[in-house]
């Protein structure tokens, strides 16, 4: 608040004005935290219908950059602060569902990396991908289990596009979900690891969890 509004008595008969975004009329409760793992911070975002985004690297600026992203997606600011210990959030009684579906992501990502899960079991919300991609990454998230991999061209095969190889690539790029729609376990079908939007070391690390790679020695 500027010192002029703060020297400036509203008038009674007028409705006071709405600071900050507005919100739109479909806008939609969400919630994030930043969670620290073996291949770096993860943001993840939770609406009411579920894990809506994981975003790698998420320092500061990625995460700033991020929260800001999904503020005009999702049409509202996150409606619950993120947890400030450890990672660890719990959903009180009462809190909306999205407190609780980032509290469950949060505890089933942790598992994951501690090597005690080999499946997520995480309601998620699709909304952030369509079309072609979203087809694929369904297919992929059903279908592709821990500790396997898929080559592009059977990916595309599997979804009845056959001639959509590349395509595919550029849906694994444009996953909202990586990790939990696991996207590191497609590889080149001539054997090579393949790209990947959180870099190749990521890949590698998230392989060697689920026994695809050997542990790096070093």
């Amino acid at each position: 608040m500027t010192i002029a509004e703060r020297q400036t008595q509203p008038d009674p008969r007028k409705r006071p004005e709405r600071r900050g975004r507005p919100e739109s009329a479909d806008a939609r409760a969400w919630a994030w935290a930043v969670l620290a793992t073996p291949i770096g911070p993860l943001l993840l975002a939770a609406t009411d219908e579920g894990l809506a985004q994981v975003v790698f690297h998420a320092e500061e600026k990625t995460a700033a950059e991020a929260v800001a992203r999904l503020t005009r997606r999702l049409g509202a600011e996150p409606t619950a602060a993120p947890p400030t210990a450890s990672g660890t959030v719990a959903a009180p009684s009462g809190a909306p569902r999205c407190a609780g579906h980032l509290a469950e992501a949060i505890r089933q990502m942790e598992s994951y990396f501690a090597g005690e899960a080999k499946a997520f079991t995480l309601s998620l919300d699709w909304s952030l991908i369509t079309g072609f991609n979203r087809r694929v990454l369904r297919e992929l998230a059903a279908h592709v289990p821990y500790g396997t991999v898929v080559g592009y061209q059977n990916l595309a095969d599997r979804v009845g596009e056959p001639g959509a190889a590349r395509a595919v690539g550029m849906a694994m790029g444009s996953n909202p979900l990586p990790v939990v729609v696991p996207c590191h376990r497609v590889v080149e079908s001539g054997g090579g690891i393949g790209g990947f939007g959180g870099g190749l070391e990521t890949k590698r690390i998230l392989l060697a969890l689920e026994g695809v790679l050997p542990q790096p020695l070093f």
